[in-house]
């Protein structure tokens, strides 16, 4: 195999980011939202809101590689107070310590090469640098690999779900957390 490694993102990857997102909502989505919600996303947009986030942030923005190729995005900031807060809208006690994990996607072609783990790891360890002491991240409640990834991580579903209108057809996303200490075995 390949040299694999996870770094910082820079904005000259933002179009490789953009096609890996696109790439693999299409795919990994593609029984979760409707096919003109899919196709109907654009990747210019997608490559100038990345390219805007690694800039400017609130998220940290990591990618990725094996060899010479972008395999996987991570994205992770500061949660909102709205991300984090309960069903009521009532925001948990550590809210001001807890990150959103937005964005943990690897290219389905490159999967299970170990990427996943290092990309999360990577982020939760910027986090934890950043003074957050757990994380959160929403999931849609279809995506069986990306849930179970979750869980062999050591995170798990915090009993909170939320649903979004995506074309006309309702995806249940369950948040899910976990601590930051996140080590690859």
């Amino acid at each position: 195999m390949a040299e694999a490694d996870v770094r910082i993102a820079d904005p000259a990857d933002a179009a490789e980011i953009a096609r890996i997102q696109l790439s693999t909502w299409r795919t990994a989505y593609a029984e979760v939202l409707p096919a003109e919600v899919l196709a109907g996303l654009d990747e210019t947009a997608a490559a100038e809101q990345w390219r805007h986030t690694i800039r400017h942030g609130p998220a940290a923005v990591f990618v990725a590689t094996e060899g010479s190729w972008l395999v996987g995005i991570g994205a992770a900031g500061p949660a909102p107070e709205a991300e984090s807060a309960d069903a009521s809208g009532a925001p948990p006690a550590d809210a001001a310590s807890v990150a959103l994990v937005s964005a943990l996607l690897v290219e389905p072609r490159w999967a299970r090469r170990g990427h996943g783990g290092r990309l999360l790891a990577a982020v939760a360890a910027a986090m934890r640098a950043a003074g957050s002491t757990r994380g959160i991240s929403w999931v849609p409640e279809a995506d069986s690999a990306s849930l179970s990834f979750f869980r062999r991580a050591g995170w798990a579903p915090d009993g909170t779900v939320r649903t979004l209108d995506a074309g006309g057809r309702i995806v249940r996303e369950v948040r899910l957390t976990g601590g930051l200490d996140v080590e690859l075995a």
